[in-house]
């Protein structure tokens, strides 16, 4: 906690007291990345919910340093958290049927939330990247990572399928490996791209030429 305050401090401040390697974008796909796996790691578990909480805790605060107040954004984590706790429930609890039914319901009616909240924090976060500096190959990489992950947040049980996510950022198409990300440019050039984590600052993006 100590380690994503310090982060908070520094993103808030403009980037006062951060290498010039990091970058928001970046440092906002870490948390998802990292906020991810910690639910995958606890979901099956009801007595790790204080876990649970504590990420979804943490990934606000990385949310607060790098996109700043939020509410749509804060709101998506809150939703993702209370399904996550909702389907430890049901498969843990013996609930009546009308309960059962009415939970079931409700994980409809936040589905539907999740899905209008999805643009509205895209707008964001493209908002953000377009005011900070020029685009270079590693921002459109963690643009375009971002929206992959936002598109996929909170729909963990669809897993990856047989086919890479893809998406445009411009003129710029961005896939999703896994492991990496390549970027191909417009004229053919084609980038690989790592997130490198930066302790105790955020982390950045590090794209090399593919051919």
């Amino acid at each position: 906690m100590k380690t994503k305050l310090l982060l908070m401090l520094c993103l808030g401040s403009l980037w006062g007291c951060a290498t010039t390697t990091v970058s928001r974008e970046a440092t906002l796909l870490s948390g998802l990345q990292h906020y991810n796996s910690e639910i995958q790691s606890s979901g099956s578990q009801g007595n790790r919910w204080p876990n649970r909480q504590q990420a979804a805790s943490e990934l606000k605060l990385v949310i607060t340093g790098t996109v700043g107040a939020s509410p749509e954004f804060y709101r998506l984590v809150d939703l993702d958290l209370r399904k996550t706790e909702f389907v430890v429930t049901m498969r843990e609890s013996a609930l009546k049927p009308d309960r059962l039914k009415e939970m079931k319901d409700e994980l409809v009616q936040m589905d539907d939330e999740i899905a209008a909240l999805k643009p509205v924090i895209k707008t964001q976060l493209t908002a953000i990247s377009q005011h900070d500096r020029p685009q270079q190959v590693e921002d459109v990489a963690a643009l375009g990572l971002l929206g992959i992950a936002l598109d996929n947040f909170s729909a963990r049980g669809a897993g990856r399928g047989g086919e890479a996510p893809t998406t445009r950022v411009g003129q710029y198409t961005v896939t999703d490996l896994g492991s990496f990300s390549t970027v191909r440019a417009a004229d053919g050039k084609m980038f690989r791209c790592n997130v490198l984590s930066i302790p105790e600052e955020g982390a950045s993006m590090r794209c090399a030429p593919a051919n």
